[in-house]
């Protein structure tokens, strides 16, 4: 081998063979792909920021609509300011599951379907809307509202805690409102009648043509205030005599329903027979006599008496009403003169300022009354609103020596006229008396206010809190008298019927395929179309 071989050999030898290169990175789909993490993990963290944020509001503010034509589903701005004041927490324990109120709903709309032949819609599955209302408006104020379901066939000690504080039974059925401690708290039972009676047929309803009105705002709400309110008035309803009613007959049911209606307000009321009970100032702050058909004794006469003088110290109340169809009672006549009031036999008329209502009467004995004394009768929600007292007898302020303060809080309009004098004119249909002392710089006084009709404290008039003022002006009269804070008159609900009523299977649906199906299709379709991008 040559030279020139060896070196030729030996070049190509050292000659290094070249590196394969490496794949070049793809930088496109590593930039879209970081992309993709980045935005759904910046979704993420905004859907939890959002769902955060919509959880706090939640428990202050309401986040669902109403888009029901009556607004069924909302609480009236007097229920919402007054549970908006609580200072103390209250408990409702519904006794029977949420579901039942679903079930009662098909139960008594399938009982009108079956006697009427029509069909009503009764929305009982509504109330546990209303009550997580309350639950969530009183987060706005000092005191708090928790609401909780209890089946008592399965833990009937759950209540054991309520019952120290009632001394009747607490059936099933039944809402118990509570607000204290284990020491020393207040109940309010709602019973199972009240509840079936919260959806109940208005007045214009007729045997072809039913409408429903809500009024179990009110009694929740009055329950609510009834166990929080630190100084409920003592007050003795004076409708029984030796054991017999003093109303005679017709007049018994309207004091029921009076009765329940100041009930309903913050006014603990007891039936006391007024011959044989003791009318006791010490128990009693105020006391009802409710349109007597008999006359009382001078006994009876001194023990009303007594009970407004209070050993001089007064600070006591009274409503008188009188009876439309008996005249003759010269013990209560005499009674009522020495606080310079007087009943006449004569009935106000009006030709012009009257209104219709339910109560039976003429059309001119229906009349229309106006406010005399603003600082009696206090702040109207709806000044607006006609105040109505149906066949209303005449009253008058006598002009006696005695030191008593006399006024006219309500009177009829300037076109009314009585039976005994035609010519028109006002005539004084409510009269507040005051009888008062001074102790040093202090004033203490008793107070008898009298009312011309019995008809207008009706419960057609009362319930009917978008026609009529008469339940919001009583109200105020009293509770200024009593020097009660003013209680909440709530205003009943008409209910409309609806043309889609679903089930509460349907609504449960509704709620799944909302909250859980519609999210889950959006989840797994961004899934898809990060996959097929991260892949391309």
């Amino acid at each position: 081998m040559s030279k020139k071989d060896i070196v030729t050999d030996t070049a190509s030898v050292s000659e290094k063979p070249e590196k394969p290169s490496k794949p070049k990175k793809n930088l496109k789909k590593f930039k879209y792909g970081s992309m993709s993490f980045v935005v759904i993990a910046l979704v993420i963290v905004l859907v939890v920021i959002v769902n955060l944020i919509c959880s706090m509001l939640a428990k202050r503010s309401p986040l669902k609509i109403d888009l029901t034509a009556d607004n069924r589903y909302e609480i009236s701005d007097e229920s919402i300011d007054a549970i908006k004041g609580l200072k103390q927490d209250v408990e409702i324990t519904v006794t029977f599951p949420e579901s039942n109120f679903a079930s009662m709903g098909s139960y008594y709309q399938q009982m009108y379907m079956a006697y009427y032949g029509l069909n009503v819609d009764i929305p009982y599955e509504m109330i546990p809307s209303v009550l997580e209302k309350y639950e969530m408006y009183s987060k706005q104020g000092s005191g708090n509202i928790k609401v909780q379901y209890v089946d008592m066939n399965k833990d009937p000690d759950i209540i054991a805690k309520y019952r120290k504080f009632y001394n009747n039974d607490i059936p099933e059925g039944s809402i118990i409102v509570f607000s204290g401690n284990n020491d020393n708290g207040r109940v309010k039972v709602i019973t199972q009648e009240e509840v079936i009676q919260m959806i109940t047929p208005s007045n214009s309803s007729t045997n072809t043509a039913v409408t429903m009105n809500f009024v179990g705002e009110s009694t929740i709400t009055s329950a609510i205030l009834s166990v929080t309110d630190s100084n409920p008035i003592k007050t003795a309803f004076a409708s029984q005599m030796n054991g017999v009613s003093i109303t005679g007959q017709g007049y018994e049911s309207m004091t029921a329903d009076f009765m329940t209606f100041l009930g309903k307000n913050g006014y603990d009321c007891t039936v006391i027979d007024i011959a044989t009970d003791e009318l006791n100032p010490e128990e009693y702050d105020f006391v009802v006599v409710p349109m007597p058909a008999v006359d009382f004794s001078a006994d009876i006469i001194g023990k009303l008496g007594d009970f407004l003088y209070n050993g001089g110290n007064y600070q006591k109340n009274m409503l008188y009403i009188p009876n439309l169809y008996v005249n003759d009672l010269p013990n209560i006549t005499e009674f009522l003169a020495d606080w310079s009031i007087q009943v006449d036999e004569s009935a106000v008329l009006d030709d012009t300022n009257w209104i219709e209502t339910y109560q039976g009467f003429n059309q001119n004995v229906n009349i229309k009354l106006t406010v005399n004394d603003t600082e009696s009768v206090g702040n109207l929600p709806n000044d607006t609103l006609p105040i109505v007292a149906p066949a209303t007898r005449k009253l008058s302020i006598l002009t006696k020596n005695n030191d008593n303060i006399t006024k006219s809080v309500l009177k009829s309009m300037d076109t009314s006229y009585d039976q005994d004098n035609s010519q028109t004119g006002t005539r004084d249909a409510v009269i507040e008396s005051i009888k008062e002392t001074s102790v040093g710089l202090d004033r203490y006084s008793s107070h008898l206010l009298v009312f011309g009709s019995s008809f207008m404290i009706s419960n057609s008039l009362l319930t009917q809190t978008n026609a009529f003022n008469n339940a919001n002006v009583i109200m105020g009269m009293i509770n200024t008298m009593t020097g009660k804070e003013a209680s909440a008159v709530i205003p009943e609900k008409a209910l409309q019927q609806a043309l889609i009523t679903p089930t509460a299977s349907q609504m449960n649906g509704i709620k799944i395929f909302t909250i859980y199906v519609i999210p889950s299709v959006v989840a797994v379709a961004g899934i898809i179309v990060f996959l097929r991008r991260r892949n391309k």
